[in-house]
C-alpha cells in the first residue's frame, strides 16, 4: 500500500488522471473510515452506504437532540458519537475571484474571513459537528497567515490545522518580516513537528489527504487554485498520529476549551435585512452582502453581487449569525505584501442574528484564549444555534444595514 501511494503521488502530476486517482485513493481509505464509524454508530442509525467511498450514511431523520459545542447546532446522537471521537479540524480555504465557488465551506461550523494580502480575502473554516454524517471534500486549500493561526488556536488543544505552506522567510532575505512568519509560529507552538497536528501538504501531508484537481471548476485555473483535501482522510491520518479526541498522553482536546453561549431561534423582526461592507477600497470582487432570509431565519451570502454557493452540494452559503469584528490593520508590513491584523486585545463588534443587530465589543486575552463577544452592557452575547461567520474587517470601515 505504501508503494502504491508513492507511485500515486508521481502519477498526480498528470492533470487528466487527478480525479480518477483521487476517487480510487479515497475508496481504499474508506474501509478504515467505515470501520471506525461502525464502532460508534448503531445499525438502526444508518440508512445506506455511499457508493463511491463505502462510508455509511447516517439517518438524519432521527431526533436532533445533541448540541454542537462549537456553534450550538442540533444533531442526532449518531453524529455526536462520531464527532466525540475526533477533535476540531481547521482549514485555510481561499476566496480569490478565480477560485470560486469553493467546495465544502457550507459544512463548516464556524468560518472566519480576513484579507490575506492585496485586499483578497481568505477563509479559516472550522469543522467538527457538521461533517460527522458524511464525507466532505474541501477546496481550494491555500497557505496560512499568522492571524488565522490565532483564531484556529482557540479550538482546544492542538486542533488539526490544514494548509498549503504559509508566510515565511525561506530565502533568508528578510522579504517576510518576522512578526508575520506563520510557519515559524507553528513551530514555536509545537504544532509543526513530524506527525503533529499541522497538516501541510508541502511539509508532511499528501495524497490521499491532499491532491490537486485541475478540473474542479471545469475550466482552466492557475495551479494555486487547485488543491483539494478529504476531511475523512485527514481524520484517519490524525488518528494514526495519536490525535483523536485525546492525544497520546490521554489529554482530551477540549480540556480547556471554552464554548460560547447559545440560544434557540427567536426572530425579532427585520431591523437588519441587508448587511453590506467591503474590506479594501477598489476591491469590489471581495465586497460582501448578507441578505436576511426571514422564512428560515438565516443570512445568505453574496460576494461581488453574486450569491455564493458550495460547489459540492450546489447549495447557497448561509449563516445563522454574522459577526463583524473590527480589527486594527497594519501593512503591507514587508516586500511580500503581508498584512497584520490585531487579534489579541479588544475592539468594536456587531453581531447580526434573528433579523436584528447587536452593537458590542470583542476581547481576546492571548493567542490561545477564546474570543468573547459582549453587548453594550458587558454581558456575553449568545449565538443563535447554527453556523457562525466571523468577518474580520479593518477598524473604521463602514458597515451598512
Amino acid at each position: 500500500m505504501d508503494n502504491f501511494f508513492s507511485k500515486a503521488k508521481v502519477f498526480l502530476s498528470s492533470k487528466s488522471a487527478t480525479i480518477a486517482l483521487s476517487f480510487l485513493g479515497l475508496y481504499l481509505l474508506s474501509s478504515g473510515v467505515s470501520l471506525a464509524i461502525f464502532s460508534f454508530v448503531k445499525k438502526e442509525e444508518i440508512t445506506s452506504f455511499d457508493i463511491k467511498t463505502g462510508r455509511p450514511r447516517i439517518n438524519l431523520d432521527l431526533p436532533k437532540t445533541e448540541d454542537c459545542p462549537l456553534n450550538g447546532g442540533m444533531f442526532t446522537k449518531a453524529e455526536r458519537e462520531i464527532w466525540e471521537a475526533r477533535r476540531p479540524l481547521t482549514a485555510m480555504i481561499e476566496n480569490h475571484a478565480d477560485s470560486r465557488p469553493s467546495s465544502g465551506l457550507s459544512k463548516a461550523d464556524v468560518v472566519y474571513e480576513i484579507v490575506a494580502e492585496g485586499g483578497i480575502t481568505r477563509f479559516l473554516a472550522v469543522y467538527y459537528c457538521n461533517t460527522a454524517a458524511e464525507e466532505v471534500t474541501i477546496a481550494p486549500v491555500r497557505s496560512a497567515r499568522i492571524y488565522f493561526i490565532d483564531y484556529a488556536a482557540e479550538y482546544g488543544d492542538k486542533p488539526i490545522f490544514m494548509h498549503v505552506g504559509g508566510a515565511n522567510d525561506f530565502s533568508g532575505s528578510g522579504d517576510t518580516t518576522r512578526e508575520v512568519r506563520a510557519l515559524e509560529i507553528l513551530e514555536q507552538m509545537g504544532w509543526r513537528t513530524p506527525r503533529g497536528n499541522d497538516f501541510d501538504t508541502t511539509y508532511d501531508s499528501g495524497f490521499p489527504v491532499f491532491w490537486r484537481n485541475y478540473e474542479r471548476l471545469e475550466h482552466p485555473v492557475a495551479t494555486e487554485h487547485t488543491m483539494m483535501a478529504s476531511l475523512d482522510a485527514a481524520y484517519e491520518e490524525a488518528e494514526k498520529r495519536g490525535l483523536g479526541a485525546k492525544d497520546k498522553k490521554g489529554t482530551a482536546w477540549d480540556k480547556n476549551f471554552v464554548s460560547w453561549k447559545f440560544i434557540d431561534d427567536k426572530p425579532q423582526g427585520q431591523g437588519a435585512t441587508d448587511i453590506s461592507f467591503g474590506f479594501w477600497d477598489n476591491k469590489s470582487d471581495y465586497d460582501v452582502v448578507w441578505k436576511y432570509d426571514a422564512a428560515n431565519n438565516r443570512y445568505l451570502r453574496f460576494n461581488a453581487g453574486v450569491e455564493q454557493i458550495d460547489l459540492e452540494v450546489k447549495q447557497p452559503l448561509f449563516a445563522k449569525n454574522v459577526v463583524i469584528l473590527f480589527a486594527k490593520e497594519r501593512g503591507p508590513v514587508d516586500r511580500n505584501g503581508h498584512m497584520f491584523y490585531t487579534t489579541v486585545g479588544s475592539g468594536k463588534a456587531l453581531v447580526f442574528q434573528n433579523g436584528s443587530a447587536i452593537e458590542g465589543t470583542w476581547e481576546k486575552d492571548s493567542r490561545l484564549e477564546r474570543t468573547k463577544f459582549l453587548d453594550e452592557g458587558g454581558r456575553e452575547i449568545s449565538f443563535v444555534r447554527g453556523i457562525i461567520w466571523i468577518e474580520v474587517v479593518p477598524a473604521g470601515n463602514k458597515v451598512s444595514y
